[in-house]
């Protein structure tokens, strides 16, 4: 195999193929196409301290669920009554603050990347995204938290779906790169004329 055939089928076992007309299989691909560009073409670094909020969340709740099987099995249901229902509603009160955290903290962002720039202080770049259910357009937020300030300045681009993607079902790199690269450039250069 000649190693232009090779770097061409790497690259073809690299990008997925996905079910088109899945709206959640787009989203999630065109977002992991977004988050590859911050983090390989600008060279980010990726933090997962959103992920882990909700992730601890769940691992509590997952906790308060595993010592109410393990009390239930050791005291079965008469005696086990007072702690099922403190542990239930503690579950339930858990799942109630993971919605407020998803809606209200997370807001759709899938990507935190900070961008070192020499000092302490790094620059925070979150990339969020929006796809309502039966709609093809495909709403891309990008955001830059000052260091220094702590300011903070987002852009927006609302493209169809077949921008990203072709009628193979594969994302289209190159048109994701491209309108990553804009809306980070429409920041950096609205950071420089402040």
């Amino acid at each position: 195999m000649a190693p232009k055939e090779k770097d061409t089928k790497d690259k073809e076992e690299k990008i997925a193929k996905i079910n088109k007309w899945d709206g959640s299989a787009v989203k999630n691909a065109i977002d992991d196409a977004v988050r590859e560009v911050l983090t390989k073409k600008y060279n980010y670094v990726e933090n997962f301290a959103l992920m882990d909020g909700r992730l601890t969340i769940c691992g509590i709740a997952v906790g308060v669920a595993m010592f109410a099987l393990l009390w239930d099995y050791l005291y079965p249901f008469p005696q086990s009554r007072p702690v099922l229902i403190l542990c239930v509603s503690t579950y339930f009160i858990l799942m109630g603050i993971l919605t407020l955290y998803t809606t209200y903290k997370e807001k759709g962002i899938f990507a935190v990347c900070l961008q070192k720039d020499g000092s302490k202080k790094e620059t925070i770049w979150e990339a969020s995204s929006f796809l309502a259910k039966y709609d093809d357009k495909y709403n891309l937020t990008l955001a830059l938290v000052d260091s220094k300030t702590k300011q903070r300045r987002e852009t927006s681009s609302k493209k169809s779906v077949a921008h990203f993607i072709d009628v193979n079902g594969y994302v289209v790199p190159e048109q994701v790169e491209s309108e990553v690269s804009r809306l980070h450039n429409s920041l950096l250069s609205e950071r420089k004329t402040k």
